[in-house]
């Protein structure tokens, strides 16, 4: 540790202060290692930014308190890096999600509870699906405008949109239609965590994946709307062309149709 000099003593009570000129250099003090590559013992100006040695870290991340001294032996079969060991931090409970390993989950004192009141809502997804060209967009945009003229706030989760940057890498094809749609319920979770009415516009055609989604919200916080636009409605507005191309044929692939919302093969 740095040695710290003896307290100033406080100044009395109707005492002026007055502007103290700082050295003109630095009091030299010796370096402190950091890590088992720091040259102790030597001297040189050092920054006033104090390093705990790793044992101390990890311990208190698995709220342990601990005297300062030397490293201790094993304990639990908790062994770091540098050879040294922390009581308890088998503790420390990780998970495997996915790909993921040894992560941990951290709680904030701030919920969802604390944001919803904030706000004066209730955080909520409202998933609208429905054929192409049925006016899902649209809906969810006015649906946005109506909630934030009375008070309320909220974000639109567009198909379209989101495949112009979060999900721009990925196609049509089964499985990456299948990862779209993850990807935009867990968004959507996050949204309706942090207290805002998400409003997501997915053609979304498979009930299975809709219920992924809904399983992600508890509480009856996920609402579903299905357009419910006439075929003919649909393909007379066939804002990207969709319908003629399926009607030439040159969209021969029923998963492909599908995916787009085309209920003819």
């Amino acid at each position: 540790m740095l040695a710290r000099g003896p307290p100033r003593r406080c100044s009395g009570a109707g005492v002026r202060w007055r502007r103290q000129e700082a050295p003109s250099a630095m009091p030299r003090v010796p370096a402190v290692g950091l890590g088992s590559g720091g040259q102790g013992g030597a001297t040189g100006v050092v920054k006033l930014v104090a390093a705990r040695p790793a044992a101390t870290v990890v311990a208190a991340a698995a709220g342990e308190r601990r005297a300062a001294g030397p490293p201790a032996a094993a304990v639990d079969g908790a062994q770091l890096a540098n050879g040294s060991a922390v009581a308890g931090i088998s503790k420390l409970v990780t998970s495997t999600v996915g790909k993921s390993t040894n992560i941990l989950w951290h709680d904030c004192p701030i919920g969802q509870n604390e944001r919803q009141n904030l706000l004066n809502q209730k955080g909520c997804v409202v998933w609208i699906t429905g054929l192409s060209g049925s006016g899902k967009s649209t809906l969810a945009c006015a649906l946005s405008h109506e909630l934030h003229s009375r008070g309320h706030l909220t974000y639109v989760l567009d198909g379209d949109n989101l495949r112009h940057g979060l999900n721009r890498d990925l196609s049509f094809k089964a499985e990456d239609r299948a990862e779209n749609i993850r990807r935009v319920g867990e968004v959507a979770k996050l949204f309706a965590d942090a207290g805002l009415i998400c409003i997501a516009s997915l053609i979304s055609p498979y009930r299975s994946e809709r219920s992924t989604c809904r399983s992600l919200l508890p509480n009856s916080s996920f609402i579903e709307v299905f357009l419910n636009a006439p075929l003919e409605v649909c393909e007379a507005r066939d804002p990207k062309g969709l319908y003629k191309l399926a009607r030439a044929g040159k969209i021969k692939d029923s998963d492909t149709m599908q995916n787009w919302g085309l209920p003819f093969t």
